[in-house]
């Protein structure tokens, strides 16, 4: 009778954090090809600070996450669209945007060539992170429990977003 050898813990540990690393190193979408040159990405760290305020950048430029029912946002009503807080990106228009009760800004649709995503496990769990294509600013993860027509919430944190009324 045979023996099936049984991998050694660190084996396992090394290919399962090689595995994630992998993952999460997934190459960047198609829309952000459109935006490879443009001068947002050659934006250094200490600019960034500058422009945008401490909870803006720790979302947009360190993927962190609001607290949810922070945001203003939640409760804007008005006609416009919502654009990236970092470069001002048009990403959502207002009449995609629905109550989710997630306490995010939540919408049904996004402006797809505007946006680029990558697999994100953090969280071990696998998820669609969204970013602006054009500064690659974090801005939320995309799930499929959303209202008609697309089925899709795209979860925002509302200080990577501006409203622009309109």
């Amino acid at each position: 009778m045979s023996s099936i050898p049984v991998p050694s813990r660190r084996a396992l540990l090394t290919g399962a954090a090689a595995a994630l690393l992998s993952a999460c190193s997934q190459p960047a979408t198609a829309s952000d090809a459109r935006f490879a040159t443009s001068p947002w990405r050659k934006v250094g760290d200490a600019e960034w600070k500058k422009r945008l305020s401490p909870a803006a950048y720790r979302v947009l430029r360190e993927a962190d996450t609001e607290r949810a029912g922070t945001s203003p946002l939640n409760r804007e009503k008005r006609k416009g669209t919502y654009v990236c807080a970092g470069c001002e990106l048009p990403l959502f228009k207002s009449a995609w945007k629905y109550e989710s009760g997630t306490g995010w800004p939540s919408f049904w649709q996004v402006m797809k060539p505007n946006i680029g995503t990558k697999r994100d496990l953090v969280l071990f769990i696998p998820r669609t992170e969204y970013h602006c294509a054009r500064c690659g600013g974090h801005q939320g993860h995309v799930f499929d429990d959303g209202p008609e027509p697309t089925g899709l919430r795209y979860c925002n944190n509302g200080v990577a977003l501006k409203f622009v009324p309109g």
